[in-house]
């Protein structure tokens, strides 16, 4: 099973390599001086109204990426159960030893079944595709995968770190803005 300690070596050189995003996610840029950015600019309440705007698009991002997560963390250990079968089949095939097993035919029914030694197996490549492989290259091919995965799962962590920092930066420009468009507002009462 995948765990986010695997990612880390990846997660690692993606911050050596400075790219801050795979998914095209627009940087939030941080309002230092809340006077001086809105000396140009008409209309606190429009001006918050793009933050929300821009603060809901991100949202929508994180689920995305949250969703994008949550099908690469099911299907590593998928990944990793065939490459584990493979390594049985081929231990299998050195002792010419017969393997005995259950299989699921629906739910709650299942058969038995004698797999003799064997040099091929087929696998479920998605769309109803099913290819049969020697195991060597079924094993090639499943490593490959799941070195993809787990590459692509750093990927998401990284993007959904980048994605939080600039959710932050963008609630904290909405309140920044909005406190100083309270103190503006009491200052032109007080007079």
């Amino acid at each position: 099973m995948a765990s986010t300690a695997a990612c880390e070596p990846i997660e690692e050189s993606l911050q050596k390599t400075g790219k801050k995003s795979f998914a095209g996610i627009p940087e939030a840029t941080f309002v230092d001086d809340v006077d001086a950015y809105m000396k140009d600019r008409e209309g606190v309440e429009s001006i918050l109204r793009q933050l929300d705007e821009q603060h809901g698009k991100y949202k929508f991002m994180e689920l995305n990426l949250l969703a994008r997560k949550k099908k690469l963390k099911s299907q590593i250990p998928d990944i990793q159960k065939s490459l584990d079968m493979i390594q049985v089949l081929e231990a299998k095939k050195k002792t010419d030893e017969k393997i005995e097993t259950h299989f699921l035919l629906s739910d709650l029914l299942y058969s038995r079944a004698i797999i003799e030694p064997t040099d091929k197996v087929c696998l479920w490549l998605g769309a109803n595709v099913m290819l049969e492989y020697t195991l060597e290259d079924a094993k090639a091919l499943l490593e490959k995968n799941h070195e993809t995965a787990m590459k692509n799962l750093a990927q998401v962590h990284h993007d959904l770190d980048f994605l939080r920092d600039q959710m932050t930066t963008t609630e904290v420009n909405m309140a920044r803005l909005y406190n100083w468009d309270v103190k503006r507002r009491q200052a032109l009462n007080a007079k």
